[in-house]
């Protein structure tokens, strides 16, 4: 019986979710800013939904970070099945629901052209974590908190409405993205940060 019980543990364990790092302090902007922009091994997973003038979809989004490299699976009831977006800093690929690959050489203008909606995929990555992409010029406001509340950058504005914690800090779970023709909204459910 006790075997049965040592393998039933076993088992389980190779099955539990995995665990995260505590960060650091976040306890000002500047700290913010300059912590997570160095974190280069995180995950998160949540809800993701897109609308435009004429078109939308929700869906479950997991976001993976290696460094520069990042993945980005987006599934759900889309009528595009599951499409996976990965990026290395260089180049950005398309695999659609069929498994296709395809390079994007403007990574939201195609997304638009393909499916009639974008989101910001370059940026995405600093946005999540409350901080501004170091590549491209911004406006911010910060809470009496040291966080993020909003952030214009690149025909973006961007609000975080709520933090939870994820690594033992305040991260962002509820963010919002406007453009001229398309809205983005990201609920963050869970935080993964590695060494």
């Amino acid at each position: 019986m006790s075997a049965l019980i040592a393998i039933a543990i076993a088992v389980g364990g190779g099955c539990a979710a995995p665990q995260s790092i505590l960060l650091p302090s976040l306890d000002s902007w500047d700290r913010r800013v300059a912590v997570l922009s160095t974190i280069e091994d995180w995950d998160f997973s949540g809800r993701i939904a897109v609308r435009t003038d004429t078109d939308g979809f929700n869906g479950k989004l997991r976001w993976q970070q290696r460094d520069t490299e990042y993945s980005a699976t987006v599934s759900g009831p889309l009528g595009i099945g599951t499409v996976r977006v990965d990026g290395d800093g260089r180049s950005v690929t398309l695999t659609d629901k069929d498994g296709e690959r395809t390079e994007l050489l403007d990574a939201e203008q195609d997304l638009r052209l393909r499916y009639g909606w974008t989101i910001p995929i370059e940026s995405l990555r600093y946005w999540a974590l409350g901080i501004p992409d170091p590549g491209l010029p911004y406006d911010s406001d910060v809470d009496s908190d040291g966080r993020l509340a909003s952030l214009k950058q690149g025909g973006w504005q961007v609000t975080i409405s709520r933090y939870r914690p994820g690594g033992g800090q305040p991260m962002p779970s509820r963010l919002t993205a406007l453009h001229a023709d398309a809205r983005v909204r990201l609920v963050i459910d869970a935080w993964v940060f590695r060494d």
